[in-house]
């Protein structure tokens, strides 16, 4: 199993790119854009909570998961 991050697809429907996002939450364009390439290892809860704030949508639409291939 894996996680996915549709970070991308959400600032799509929002047209808000990542500098405007990263500044809205207060966050620096780097750990924004290694968030929404999915190259963490965690996200604090504030953190994705200002997201979904500024985003307008909910933790789910940003986090999905993968199923084993099996």
């Amino acid at each position: 199993m894996g996680i996915i991050v549709n970070l991308d697809v959400e600032m799509a429907k929002n047209k808000m790119s990542l500098k405007e996002l990263a500044e809205r939450i207060d966050i620096s364009v780097t750990n924004l854009s290694l968030l929404k390439t999915g190259k963490v290892k965690g996200i604090r809860f504030d953190t994705l909570l200002a997201i979904c704030r500024e985003l307008n949508c909910k933790p789910g639409d940003i986090l999905d998961i993968t199923p084993d291939d099996e």
